[in-house]
């Protein structure tokens, strides 16, 4: 059930013709009082002898207990009521008692005796609308300081009185939503989503990656926005302000919205914090190190990515929440430049993470460089064809990010965060249905190969496993994949590894209990760690024949907790 408390305003009847009008696209059914003050308001909805007039009137007789210069030109509170969509459709009485809970709590009428005047419409079966007049019977001003977020308590206690679906409570953190009037306009004009999501969405995406003001102005331009620039006496740059060409007002002009109301880190100087951490030195040799193909992107995406499980799950506060802001990056670079069959389920995590990158543990910028510049590198290497290695090495970043997600909606929740906590596992839930179109194919190759494999070799790499993993054996064999992992096994023996401790250092990394498949795990894990091709299909049938000799060379363990990298120390994970 979310309350929403409109802006005040100073035309009661305005309001009232509007709450009992058929509405924009005659969505208003049946408008009538449940509610009021006195409980014997005039319904101009069911009684045919009463008028929108009387009601107006009798709502503001409290403004004449005050001269005409006391009484405040913005009178008018109006608060809306919603209930969730697979919420069961209330009665009036249930919306009624939901009405006066709501003016009790907010300080309207507080039941004190002398509260402000009130009155309760519906005209649809999942929401109400409550008007106010703000002057007290005893001509005072009522205490309705944060009234939102009283009706936003008091709504988690009705919820859980009615057994309704439960709202994670926010903490002031989240994008101010689209308007019922901005959901209308959306509605009329044919779109999907409203002007303000398609704006914050497309300048979330110019953000990704960017590292100065002048490449985010100008990504922000290519993508067909219209910008609008403030800038302070002295010339430097303050803010700025977008539009869709095609979003016009009532006078055929555009309707520009201010970044910092799109989300609260899109204004300017909450970019620019992003990149500030940057020195342009770094800046530069990052540059002339940035992978040229959209599989070798992908490929440093998944390390970024699971380095900063480490620093996310055992890093301090500020430097989790900076990565944890930075993996929103990536979500946004992966799924602007994702094939089609991967495409749509990556943008819903991208989408859905946007509200689980923001909390009021302000991130320190500079430690989740390895991230942010991993989303640079898959905006510049390019669209994936979505076969070969760029859909293998897909299915390797996916897999990773699935797991930084998963840990990053844990930090929330160990923060109490429930809202950024909920969305994050949202996101989880869409990388993992985006996962299995693009990790098929490679999959498939790799199980065709270890089917292949000889007898001994296969009973070899059997008791390897129940030796290494003894408590993970039995599940891996008894898995599908199991087959996938015996030939990156054999992969990374040909090539010298050792795989004893590969498979020991990618269990050692945790997370696997959230997985679907362990054996699918591992299988991205070692091939990351051992440098394979993450696609099989490009490695001639020896190099899994496993059946001849190899000469090992010491596995070198990628980079653990404690060493450098770029820069800065990375937490020692705890044992």
């Amino acid at each position: 059930m979310i309350p929403q408390i409109h802006k005040q305003g100073s035309h009661t009847l305005g309001l009232l013709y509007y709450l009992y009008g058929k509405g924009t696209h005659e969505e208003h059914i049946d408008p009538h009082l449940v509610a009021s003050f006195d409980g014997m308001s005039p319904d101009p909805g069911r009684d045919t002898t009463a008028t929108k007039e009387d009601l107006a009137q009798l709502l503001n007789q409290p403004l004449h207990l005050l001269a005409a210069d006391q009484r405040p030109d913005k009178h008018v509170w109006h608060c809306s009521v919603r209930a969730a969509p697979d919420d069961p459709i209330l009665g009036d009485e249930q919306w009624a008692d939901i009405a006066r809970r709501i003016v009790a709590a907010t300080g309207i009428d507080p039941n004190d005796g002398a509260g402000c005047r009130w009155a309760a419409v519906r005209h649809a079966d999942d929401h109400i609308h409550i008007v106010a007049t703000l002057v007290r019977e005893d001509g005072r001003r009522p205490d309705h300081h944060r009234s939102g977020k009283r009706a936003q308590a008091e709504a988690r206690l009705i919820e859980k009185e009615l057994g309704l679906h439960q709202v994670a409570p926010g903490d002031g953190t989240a994008a101010q939503r689209s308007t019922s009037v901005e959901r209308h306009k959306a509605k009329r004009q044919g779109r999907e989503r409203t002007a303000r999501e398609e704006l914050r969405e497309t300048v979330r995406r110019a953000v990704t990656g960017a590292t100065s003001d002048e490449e985010f102005f100008a990504r922000l331009a290519a993508a067909g926005l219209l910008i609008r620039k403030r800038a302070a006496p002295s010339g430097d740059l303050l803010g700025y302000k977008v539009a869709l060409h095609d979003d016009l007002n009532k006078d055929g002009e555009p309707v520009f919205y201010p970044g910092a109301r799109l989300a609260p880190d899109l204004s300017l100087p909450r970019i620019r914090e992003r990149w500030s951490g940057d020195p342009a030195s770094d800046q530069e040799d990052t540059v002339r190190t940035r992978p040229s193909t959209p599989a070798a992107a992908r490929r440093a995406t998944a390390s970024a990515a699971w380095q900063a499980v480490l620093v996310v799950e055992h890093g301090d506060d500020a430097v989790a929440a900076a990565h944890i802001a930075a993996a929103g990056e990536v979500l946004d670079a992966l799924a602007t430049t994702s094939a089609a069959h991967t495409r749509r389920e990556l943008r819903d995590a991208a989408t859905a993470f946007e509200r689980a990158s923001r909390s009021h543990v302000r991130a320190v910028r500079g430690h989740d460089r390895a991230l942010r510049q991993a989303a640079r590198d898959l905006v510049h290497g390019g669209t994936a064809l979505g076969r070969g290695e760029d859909g293998a090495s897909t299915a390797m970043a996916i897999d990773m990010l699935f797991f930084l997600i998963t840990v990053a909606a844990h930090w929330h929740a160990r923060k109490g965060h429930a809202q950024q906590a909920e969305a994050a596992a949202r996101a989880a839930e869409h990388l993992r249905t985006a996962y299995r179109p693009a990790a098929a194919q490679p999959l498939g190759v790799l199980y065709a190969r270890g089917r292949r494999l000889s007898r001994p070799v296969i009973q070899r790499q059997t008791a390897l496993l129940r030796d290494t993993l003894p408590s993970l054996a039995e599940q891996i064999l008894a898995e599908p994949g199991w087959y996938a992992l015996a030939a990156t096994i054999a992969e990374a023996e040909a090539a010298g590894h050792d795989p004893a401790v590969l498979l020991s250092d990618a269990v050692e990394r945790r997370e696997l209990d959230t997985a679907d498949q362990v054996s699918d795990v591992l299988v991205w894990r070692l091939r990351r760690t051992a440098d394979l091709p993450a696609d099989a299909s490009v490695l001639p049938e020896t190099a899994t024949a496993g059946d001849r000799t190899t000469t090992r060379r010491p596995t070198t363990r990628p980079s653990t907790p404690g060493r450098r990298r770029n820069g800065h120390e990375t937490p020692r994970k705890a044992r």
